[in-house]
């Protein structure tokens, strides 16, 4: 489970970005260069828990996000729904719009935290597929 361990490591450091150098205040983050960097890092994780779920560690063609969420749609819908908020929040809103809001900052992380969990358990499961 050396890759989960790398995922939550990732949101780890995302919300360090965000702590130490994103300056928050009165809910906004000053500094958009770190929210990217942040929510790079944090869809990154959730990528790398995914891959470690569906055995693409080793390939070297990049998925899209339309490949992900078909992966994801025949397994849960609850975490497939999740996956797309983190892509918004996360890749899109954070990673390369910058979004200040510190409440979305924290919604994104959620849910890529609960991603992360989901496929800590499945992986724990050695009777499914998936």
């Amino acid at each position: 489970m050396e890759e989960i361990s790398e995922a939550r490591r990732h949101i780890d450091n995302a919300k360090g970005f965000l702590s130490n150098n994103a300056k928050k205040q009165d809910g906004l983050y000053r500094d958009a260069k770190y929210v990217k960097i942040a929510g790079h890092a944090a869809y990154t994780g959730v990528l790398l828990a995914l891959n470690e779920l569906f055995g693409e560690k080793k390939k070297r063609t990049r998925k899209s996000v339309e490949w992900y969420q078909k992966e994801l749609s025949g397994l849960d819908k609850k975490v497939t729904s999740n996956f797309a908020l983190a892509y918004e929040i996360l890749h899109l809103a954070m990673g390369y719009d910058g979004a200040k809001s510190a409440e979305l900052a924290d919604l994104g992380l959620d849910k890529a935290e609960q991603i992360i969990g989901w496929v800590e358990m499945k992986l724990e499961k050695p009777s499914s597929k998936y």
